[in-house]
């Protein structure tokens, strides 16, 4: 390997780790901009937009850097979390499957159409891993704070016909997940071009 092309590489790893420090840290600022989604989800299920800077981070330098910034933003949300962790845990599991999916698919081949198939099946497999994810891993952890009846209480005040806590995250949660990661994904679709030459180190 010449100079020149060890040279090159070493320069592109440390522009990826920058890039990847800048896409954490705003991961983490948009993390704490939760907004409620009143009539639609339970108060105790917020939206935010943290997932985009990842899914960024994985269509431009790779989905390993896109889990790299769901797992530092969801450390550092550590620090001012009031869910004892669990919180920050479903949210780097459907974050990293999301950015993983996609960017593994796009980077196979970078075209348009690619891309949206790539933000697709993201948003399908989150949404599709919601359901065990919650059922097994999170929520068991969420009754020892609240009653699994109040919790279904909640999600009864929205729609009466819920039977159990099952039904309503199979019911609420993954169409829920699917159109957060869908958002997400408009958005990414309206700014990439203008970001990719500066995520590329191209400007």
């Amino acid at each position: 390997m010449s100079n020149t092309t060890t040279h090159n590489s070493t320069k592109r790893h440390v522009r990826n780790i920058a890039v990847t420090g800048v896409l954490s840290g705003l991961a983490f600022v948009l993390q704490l901009i939760e907004l409620p989604v009143p009539f639609i989800m339970p108060g105790f299920i917020k939206f935010d937009f943290s997932d985009l800077p990842a899914l960024l981070g994985s269509f431009s330098i790779g989905p390993v850097y896109g889990i790299l910034i769901e797992l530092i933003k969801n450390l550092l949300h550590l620090a001012v979390s009031s869910s004892g962790g669990i919180g920050e845990l479903s949210n780097f599991i459907l974050g990293a499957v999301f950015v993983a999916i996609a960017g593994i698919i796009y980077n196979l081949k970078k075209t348009k159409k690619r891309a949206v198939i790539a933000s697709f099946a993201g948003s399908i497999g989150m949404a599709a891993v919601s359901i065990p994810s919650n059922i097994f891993i999170v929520y068991p952890v969420y009754y020892k704070f609240m009653d699994k009846a109040a919790i279904l209480k909640a999600y009864q005040a929205i729609i009466p016909s819920m039977k159990s806590v099952e039904q309503s995250i199979v019911c609420f949660n993954m169409p829920f997940t699917f159109v957060k990661g869908m958002i997400d994904v408009l958005i990414t679709f309206l700014i990439y071009k203008r970001l990719s030459p500066i995520l590329h180190g191209k400007d």
